[in-house]
């Protein structure tokens, strides 16, 4: 078994409490279902979120899908012009004996244009 990173990203309609954790919840929830990845196989989470989000932290989606013993940090996203906002973005290191290529990174709602170039 080899730890590889798996990314994923999705945006927030707004900024509010609820969406930024069921937006989130959504995203870690596809990323370990696309990616057949059991709880117990999550090394650690870091989440970053553009700076129109400041009601909630990511991170407190993690713990309602029941990876509160899983390490989590957020963070602050860059803010670069044009940047698409109430983004989402995470970066989640697993355990699994996929090959890189095999990893199906999830971007969800306004982010899939962020990476047009993967499959759904």
């Amino acid at each position: 078994m080899r730890v590889r990173a798996l990314r994923g990203a999705v945006t927030a309609d707004e900024d509010a409490k609820d969406e930024i954790i069921s937006s989130t919840t959504e995203l870690l929830e596809e990323m370990l279902d696309r990616n057949d990845v059991a709880t117990e196989d999550v090394v650690f989470i870091i989440f970053t979120a553009t700076g129109d989000l400041t009601a909630e932290f990511p991170a407190a989606a993690a713990r309602k899908i029941g990876l509160s013993h899983v390490p989590v940090i957020c963070a602050r996203e860059l803010e670069v012009e044009g940047s698409l906002p109430r983004t989402v973005r995470v970066m989640m290191l697993i355990n699994t004996d996929k090959a890189r290529e095999a990893l199906r990174h999830v971007y969800l709602k306004d982010a899939r244009q962020l990476r047009m170039d993967l499959p759904e």
